[in-house]
């Protein structure tokens, strides 16, 4: 008697009463069943946030086009610099004359080359502050570039002079250096990688 009672109470508390909503389990369409299930008990309540878009000026793509094309030239500039600078520190006696004008030739290239990707790398940075892809790259490249930028500065300003002088300063002029082009190119493979 008492099964009965309590199989009779389940039905009567099962029954939607009359003018009742059915829940949202009653509106889920039925399941396929297969290797797994491919339905939901439950909506999805986390709302999808949407990217902000950042709008840049067509100066914006003007100045990458001059950032990008200018930096083509490092890699060879490096190298004038390399070999004619190896040359001018491994020399015993007066410096190679074809030594001293390519160095100082190839250097008047760097310091043109860093000052419009500085301007032009740090302005494009600033315009697209807002924008979050690639972020990490563009600051990692930037921070490569401008301890590059300021290697190179030291250099050639502090050292330079001084290495005509003095077997010390010539050997950390060649140091400084070095560590400058390892930071640049370093700075370059970022970007390299980041715009595969």
């Amino acid at each position: 008697m008492m099964l009965v009672l309590q199989l009779a109470a389940a039905a009567v508390l099962a029954v939607p009463a009359a003018g009742a909503s059915a829940s949202p389990a009653d509106s889920v369409p039925s399941c396929r069943t297969g290797i797994t299930e491919t339905c939901r008990s439950e909506p999805d309540t986390i709302p999808r946030r949407r990217p902000r878009a950042v709008e840049v000026s067509d100066a914006y793509e003007l100045r990458l086009r001059i950032h990008r094309y200018a930096s083509y030239t490092m890699i060879p500039l490096f190298a004038a610099q390399a070999i004619s600078g190896n040359q001018m520190y491994v020399s015993g006696g007066p410096d190679p004359s074809w030594a001293k004008t390519t160095h100082n030739l190839s250097a008047g290239g760097l310091a043109a080359l860093f000052t419009v990707n500085t301007v032009t790398g740090v302005w494009n940075l600033w315009e697209s502050r807002g924008q979050s892809e690639g972020r990490t790259a563009k600051l990692v490249h930037s921070a490569f570039m401008l301890a590059s930028d300021a290697g190179f500065t030291y250099a050639g300003v502090k050292l330079g002079p001084d290495a005509k002088r003095s077997a010390e300063r010539r050997s950390q002029h060649r140091r400084v250096a070095y560590i400058s082009m390892g930071s640049a190119l370093a700075g370059y493979a970022t970007m390299l990688i980041a715009n595969r």
